[in-house]
């Protein structure tokens, strides 16, 4: 899968978590930068990508990932070990 095709479905389910259509995520773009965007919804974020790449994140990842271009990044990579 692309990096644009997992932005793609990243910008879905950012819109769906924090009900914003108007999300648009860049590799900068972290949890200051979206409103609501807290430890609770982090949370339902990080089920919610696991469940749509089928991969699981360990808590390693899900700490060191500060922006969305380390999380497409973390996704590839599992992605890529799944192949």
């Amino acid at each position: 899968m692309t990096r644009e095709k997992i932005f793609e479905k990243l910008n879905e389910i950012f819109r769906d978590v924090f009900f914003n259509p108007d999300i648009t995520l860049t590799d900068a773009t972290a949890s200051q930068d979206i409103e609501g965007w807290d430890s609770l919804t982090h949370i339902t974020l990080i089920g919610m990508i696991e469940d749509e790449f089928r991969i699981k994140f360990s808590m390693e990842e899900i700490v060191s990932m500060s922006n969305v271009g380390e999380m497409v990044n973390t996704i590839m990579k599992q992605m890529e070990q799944k192949s």
